[in-house]
């Protein structure tokens, strides 16, 4: 038996998460049924579940943490939409460089990159 994958499921509108998840993150619209959409990037993503006691560096547990190439585009990108820093960017020192925002839903989104 092998886990094949791992969703997350937000409770939100669909169309609310269009200018976060598919523009700001750059995701695909995998599956549209209208109640439920489905972003990723398909094949690129591994299966991976963390169980958090605190967030590191005395920060909240984020509700998902998403690596991406980046991290710094992607903070620029998310200025220029408007979307509030929560915390970071930081540069933390188990090597990933990060930032939180709060998605349209108000879950708590850790964007990161491995330096």
């Amino acid at each position: 038996m092998a886990v094949k994958r791992i969703v997350a499921n937000i409770e939100g509108s669909p169309e609310a998460a269009a200018d976060f998840y598919g523009d700001l993150l750059g995701l695909d619209i995998l599956m549209d049924m209208g109640w439920i959409r489905t972003y990723g990037a398909d094949g690129q993503m591994s299966v991976q579940l963390s169980v958090m006691s605190e967030g590191g560096s005395d920060t909240p547990v984020p509700d998902l943490s998403i690596e991406v190439d980046d991290v710094d585009t992607v903070l620029e990108k998310a200025k220029v939409l408007g979307i509030a820093i929560v915390y970071g960017p930081a540069d933390e020192p188990w090597g990933v460089r990060r930032f939180y925002v709060r998605d349209p839903f108000g879950r708590l989104v850790n964007i990161l990159s491995h330096v």
